[in-house]
């Protein structure tokens, strides 16, 4: 699987900036000092995620960024798919070419196995995150909820 920071790092910022974000901005080396992200990797990743409306910034003294929409509607796979990280377990990328430029005998395996970790991504919002850590927090055993939002997913897959 290609999972690789960008994608771990996005999801982890995106978490921080929801659970700290109350009244006022949240500001990168906020996020860098508490999630020990290098800021200079935090300030690209923050671009591609506004570049996609996940996140907006606010200026001037006191600023920072701010969620862009509810957290309700922002799944793991699309924080991930802003990024531009890709999920895909197959070797050649979804191209087929990868047993001497034909398809591997467990090309549809790995096929499978992306359309169900995307789906499982998909369906897990940025608020089932929090609430799930809000209950760890709180000494409560909280396991993330799916509420599978296959139309993201399908949509991810056929681009």
């Amino acid at each position: 699987m290609r999972l690789t920071t960008k994608g771990r790092f996005a999801v982890t910022a995106m978490l921080d900036l929801a659970m700290s974000e109350a009244d006022k901005p949240v500001t990168l080396a906020g996020i860098s000092e508490r999630q020990n992200i290098s800021l200079s990797y935090l300030e690209q990743l923050f671009s591609r995620l506004r570049r996609c409306g996940l996140v907006k910034s606010v200026r001037g003294p006191g600023g920072g960024y701010r969620i862009a929409k509810p957290l309700t509607e922002i799944s793991i796979s699309e924080i991930i798919s802003a990024v531009d990280e890709l999920i895909d377990a197959t070797q050649c990328g979804g191209q087929e070419n990868c047993h001497d430029e034909s398809r591997c005998m467990t090309h549809d395996l790995w096929s499978s196995l992306n359309v169900k970790i995307l789906e499982y991504l998909s369906g897990i919002s940025l608020a089932d995150l929090v609430a799930s850590n809000d209950a760890k927090a709180n000494g409560e055993s909280k396991p993330i909820s799916f509420s599978a939002k296959k139309e993201f997913a399908a949509e991810l897959l056929n681009n």
